[in-house]
């Protein structure tokens, strides 16, 4: 019986490629584009700020495209502006408290989707009908089970938003005892 062997033991510079990769591949699964996922984890691993050149040159990504990736990060609270006294470049920095970035994340897609889906939701519940009419009950009753969840939902995630670092991780470890 041959063991496996091990595989051979990547440098710095591979580690943060794989990561900008995975964490841009990811991305897509959170409904982001990869080069804002990879612009974040570029800036995430980098122990100094970057310009738009910098992100530009490293991530092999247009101005433009780099720009407007910077501009959505820094709406996010992902990422901070570093002024330099005499830089007429910009630079950038990641927030990089792990609980702090899961906030700010939270609140951009609650303000972008649940926030959105619940005043649909409030509107469409409150939809006058005849109780006697079978497919409006369906209906009606479909619409007040979503809504309440979304209202459940929204209210974890403001407690999640505005949790201490301890009792964020005490209640996720506790997720899995």
């Amino acid at each position: 019986m041959n063991p496996t062997p091990n595989p051979p033991a990547l440098t710095l510079a591979e580690a943060k490629a794989q990561f900008i990769h995975t964490w841009g591949v990811s991305g897509a699964g959170w409904g982001v584009s990869k080069t804002l996922a990879q612009v974040h984890a570029l800036l995430l691993v980098s122990p100094d700020a970057l310009s738009t050149e910098d992100i530009m040159e490293q991530l092999k990504i247009s101005r433009g495209n780099a720009s407007m990736t910077v501009r959505e990060l820094v709406e996010w609270g992902l990422i901070y502006k570093e002024l330099r006294p005499g830089e007429r470049r910009e630079y950038f920095v990641a927030e990089k408290d792990m609980l702090q970035v899961t906030r700010c994340i939270i609140r951009a897609r609650k303000r972008r989707e649940l926030d959105h889906m619940k005043r649909s939701l409030d509107t469409l519940a409150s939809l006058p009908g005849d109780p006697a009419d079978a497919e409006y009950r369906a209906f009606h009753s479909v619409m007040t089970d979503i809504q309440q969840l979304a209202h459940v939902s929204d209210r974890l995630l403001n407690r999640l938003m505005q949790a201490e670092k301890s009792w964020f991780w005490e209640k996720f470890i506790m997720l899995f005892m």
